[in-house]
């Protein structure tokens, strides 16, 4: 994915969108093809509110990098497949965040979800933290994209609050079919503490059906609704599966209101269920590609498709060492795809190094949308890449997370091929690693390294202090890092 030298982005761009149609050609074209001096906000040019590019983000939930047949896992998803033949495989994609909640906040504001004060699970347990969430004060990319006129639409697990002030709808979103807690039986919709939660907008309702096929039906049904309309559209299609629990499509519900009932399930039924959870999200995925196509929306439409943090020890990481809730690679090292018929180079792979909060400038780069100004974005636009340019510049990145059932928090750092991490899950409490030459972290290089390790030290300190200055306080009741969530 690289240039020949002295070949503009903007020209690649050009030949790129010509083969798409002249109209879609038009309107991206007139933000890509300014004049080179074109810098400042107020001298770019003008674009029509139409045709801009469709856009969907996909994200599977605690998927692991050695799970789908795309990285050469044990499940077969021949609609990944397809969309990692037809668009670009990331090879070191990495969640903001070990856990869902965290990495949902950062996805959706572009930032450090540590800035939006939301470092942790939110939990259902209202004795714990469930009165957290996406605060008013924090911006959106769907409220971004709303407010130049894009229909936004979420479906699927939310996890960024249980309040109605928190609600989707109050964050961007015109339509909302899905769940606000952190799991929920896939029969009955009911989460690990009892409450019925599945919600059209801001009403609780029922609504019949096993969670990934509700899930794949109301995207592809909101798809369908704007194939018609003159708005383009962004859709975010936050799927459950595989998070437990774990049933697949033939299983039964066990979890019933007002109840707490835990899982029980012998470790064959669990990676028996664990597959087909992720063959029927597959399914899905490919019914939805498959509806851009039919709609003849796919050549103006941009699909990403990512997890929100690593495996448990149901799924597989492959050769990267821990799993979910730790910053091992293995915690945040990701599947991703970008699929863009036309316009993004089929079967592509990149090593270059992204995460999940350069979505959100993505996303408003593909749509020509200036970021938030009062609130600046963490992460850096993948789209001149995409389309053939060089991969951004080396970065710092960095992760933080207290696990419930530690009382340490753990941290992480990376630059270049370099990554510290501190108070990983058992292992050293500060560790050293070369992810070139050891992308399984089984080296630790710390004591050969002590320069090195004393200025990414600095680093991450320097970060934590950064993020937490000035982040978005909570109400209460507040975290309590002794507590088990369910």
């Amino acid at each position: 994915m690289t240039l020949r030298p002295g070949t503009p982005l903007r020209c690649v761009l050009r030949r790129k969108l010509l083969a798409v149609g002249a109209a879609l050609a038009a309107a991206v074209l007139a933000a890509a093809c300014g004049s080179a001096t074109d810098s400042a906000a107020d001298d770019r040019p003008t674009i029509p509110a139409r045709p801009r590019p469709n856009i969907v983000v996909i994200m599977a939930d605690d998927l692991g990098y050695g799970d789908i047949s795309a990285y050469d896992g044990w499940i077969e998803t021949p609609a990944l497949d397809a969309m990692a033949a037809e668009g670009v495989r990331f090879t070191d994609f990495h969640s903001s965040g070990a856990v869902c909640s965290p990495t949902r906040a950062g996805l959706l504001t572009g930032r450090y979800q540590q800035r939006a004060g939301i470092p942790n699970v939110i939990y259902a347990n209202p004795a714990w933290n469930r009165h957290h969430g996406l605060q008013p004060r924090e911006t959106t990319i769907a409220e971004r994209m709303q407010a130049e006129g894009y229909a936004t639409g979420i479906v699927g697990k939310w996890h960024l609050g249980y309040e109605v002030e928190t609600n989707p709808l109050r964050h961007g979103f015109d339509v909302f079919r899905g769940y606000v807690s952190g799991n929920v039986d896939y029969f009955s919709h009911v989460d690990g503490f009892g409450n019925h939660d599945w919600w059209d907008g801001e009403t609780n309702r029922e609504e019949p059906g096993y969670v990934t096929h509700l899930i794949n039906d109301h995207a592809v049904a909101f798809i369908e609704e704007q194939a018609d309309s003159d708005r383009p559209f962004f859709l975010y299609v936050a799927h459950e599966a595989p998070h437990f629990p774990y049933q697949g499509p033939n299983d039964a519900a066990f979890r019933v209101v007002g109840e707490q009932i835990p899982e029980t399930r012998e470790p064959e039924q669990v990676r028996r269920a664990y597959r087909e959870m992720v063959e029927e999200m597959d399914s899905g995925i490919g019914a939805i590609l498959g509806a851009l196509r039919r709609l003849e929306l796919a050549e103006r439409t941009f699909v990403f498709f990512l997890s929100d943090n690593g495996a448990t020890a149901a799924g597989s990481n492959g050769p990267l060492r821990g799993f979910k809730a730790s910053l091992w690679e293995g915690g945040h090292r990701v599947p991703a795809l970008a699929w863009w018929p036309g316009v993004i180079a089929a079967a592509g792979t990149t090593g270059a190094t992204m995460t999940s909060i350069d979505l959100a400038a993505t996303v408003l780069d593909v749509a020509d949308i200036l970021p938030p100004e009062d609130r600046p974005l963490d992460g850096v636009s993948l789209l001149p890449h995409l389309l053939g340019g060089a991969a951004p510049d080396d970065r710092p990145l960095f992760w933080a997370y207290q696990q419930a059932r530690r009382p340490v928090e753990q941290r992480a750092m990376r630059q270049g091929p370099w990554k510290l991490i501190v108070n990983g899950p058992e292992g050293p409490e500060l560790g050293l690693y070369n992810l070139d030459d050891d992308p399984g972290e089984t080296t630790n290089l710390a004591a050969d390294e002590p320069d090195r390790v004393a200025a990414m030290g600095e680093a991450l300190e320097d970060w934590r202090l950064e993020v937490e200055e000035g982040a978005t306080v909570q109400p209460a009741p507040p975290f309590l890092p002794g507590a088990v969530g369910p």
